[in-house]
């Protein structure tokens, strides 16, 4: 079995494993590593077929998350950004006795709009799909300029993406065409829902992908977790204020009793 490219960090008794989004890897987290270092033993983790953690077929979300499980800590809280929210809410659902709480970062149980519920049009996501095949790096390159969009550091936070991508090994398009389509169809609204763990939601206002207005119904619909809205970020929060984000976490874990 094909290891995950899996560092851990940090001498802390709490462990943290940190999931990075679609197209990207485990360098997202560098700008926040040092900062959180100091709260937590930090897993950073490159997912199945991205980044270090080479090769892997494309894989649903269901056996991406089996197979980050296997590498994974007891009692740890779990963060996921954007698809790798997605991830750690499967291991989650699935590990709930072995999981101290989650996090999800701009991230939505659907990311799909569908009727009332806000979202990516399905057929934008499924045209993404067909423009890899056609034009691989800047179909890539399009979907990191729309996670910056509105902020004041915006063309700033895409060189870092960038920058993380084009320092590592890139994804395959199968790969990363799996995980747009994990994008398109998956819905963990109604488990998410039975969920007893602690569970913060951190959303950006101005993200341009995970709508604001998913904070405000899964506040009504889910009022045993907890979400924080961050006023001037967008997609990539802990890139853009990481001093915040680092705060938010922080105060989150100092009260979820490990």
């Amino acid at each position: 079995m094909d290891q995950l490219f899996w560092q851990t960090i940090g001498e802390a008794p709490r462990d943290l494993v940190m999931l990075h989004g679609w197209g990207l890897n485990a360098e997202v987290w560098r700008l926040v590593e040092t900062r959180l270092a100091s709260h937590f033993r930090l897993h950073l983790v490159d997912l199945p077929g991205y980044g270090r953690s080479q090769p892997y077929p494309a894989m649903s979300l269901a056996d991406i998350a089996d197979r980050v499980w296997q590498q994974a800590p007891e009692n740890a809280l779990w963060l996921g950004w954007s698809l790798g929210g997605l991830v750690a809410s499967r291991i989650a659902l699935d590990h709930p006795a072995h999981v101290a709480g989650l996090v999800t970062v701009a991230s939505s149980p659907k990311f799909s709009a569908d009727g009332d519920w806000p979202g990516i049009k399905p057929e934008v996501l499924s045209a993404f799909e067909h423009q890899l095949s056609a034009d691989f790096q800047k179909t890539v390159e399009r979907f990191l300029a729309l996670q910056t969009l509105g902020t004041d550091s915006a063309r700033q936070d895409a060189r870092v993406l960038k920058s993380v991508i084009l320092n590592q090994q890139m994804p395959t398009v199968d790969v990363l065409n799996a995980g747009l389509e994990i994008l398109r169809t998956e819905d963990l609204r109604a488990e998410l829902s039975q969920l007893q763990l602690p569970f913060l939601r951190l959303y950006g206002h101005l993200d341009g992908l995970v709508p604001r207005k998913i904070a405000s119904q899964l506040d009504r619909a889910w009022p045993q977790t907890h979400s924080v809205m961050m006023r001037n970020a967008a997609h990539a929060p802990f890139i853009s204020h990481p001093d915040e984000f680092v705060e938010v976490l922080t105060d989150f874990s100092a009260n979820i009793g490990w």
